[in-house]
């Protein structure tokens, strides 16, 4: 299991109903992408932090791990507003305002990831998916999403037993036996896939299956309060934009 699906599986949230954090999550994720950048995004990604690393009970250390890889993508996107290519300065040079819309850019970026990881951090997928039948997403969908999500479990859990069988052996050691080893893992990874998803097949078939997976959801019912404290904050959250609004600097 993934360190964000651990961590969702024992969330001090966990027991509560998905569309409350979605409320939430969701909610800061919508205001860092719609309201002005500064000092909008900015509140939200303070708020989002507040809220992650103190309600949500989200470790300082499981939450760098699930972020910087995001955070990484937003810092890449936004150094590309530094430079131009053509123009006067010559083949690349600095674009002008590029900073400024930079900055914008990251701070947009990184406050509503930290949206996304809220919501991700506190509501497992187990418990998201099988509710989108009754929001009107086709039952097909949701069981091609659930048997992935499995599989995709299985499959990283195989591919870690392979590399360790692999260093065992020696097997990268060397940069040629690192590329043997990869293309190895690599083969023997689809081959296993393959095999997993029939031998799934046959066993669904052998229980019945009529098109449609039935698992037990738990029980959870939304929470007026909760929903209420959310809105609220995220009322204050464009209240205080506004009021505080003013140009990047």
């Amino acid at each position: 299991m993934l360190p964000i699906d651990a961590a969702a599986h024992s969330s001090r949230w966990r027991r509560r109903h998905p569309v409350d954090k979605a409320v939430l999550g969701l909610g800061l994720t919508v205001l860092a992408i719609s309201l002005p950048p500064w000092p909008g995004a900015a509140l939200v990604l303070v708020a989002a932090l507040a809220v992650l690393l103190g309600p949500a009970g989200v470790t300082a250390r499981h939450l760098w791990r699930a972020y910087r890889v995001p955070l990484g993508f937003c810092v890449t996107g936004a150094a590309t507003l530094l430079v131009q290519v053509g123009g006067p300065e010559g083949l690349v040079g600095p674009a002008a305002g590029g900073p400024v819309r930079a900055g914008e850019l990251l701070l947009r970026t990184s406050a509503a990831s930290l949206g996304v990881l809220l919501f991700a951090f506190t509501t497992p997928m187990s418990d998201l998916l099988p509710r989108l039948v009754k929001a009107g997403v086709p039952a097909a969908v949701v069981d091609v999403a659930l048997v992935t999500y499995r599989m995709s479990f299985l499959l990283l859990d195989s591919v870690r037993r392979i590399r360790e069988a692999q260093a065992a052996r020696l097997g990268h050691t060397t940069r040629a036996a690192a590329w043997r080893s990869l293309a190895g893992l690599g083969a023997t990874a689809f081959v296993r896939a393959f095999d997993r998803a029939a031998r799934l097949q046959a066993g669904l078939a052998g229980r019945g299956y009529d098109g449609t997976l039935r698992v037990l959801v738990p029980e959870a019912r939304l929470s007026t309060r909760f929903v209420a404290v959310s809105v609220a904050l995220l009322a204050a959250l464009t209240s205080l934009t506004f009021a505080l609004e003013g140009p990047l600097s």
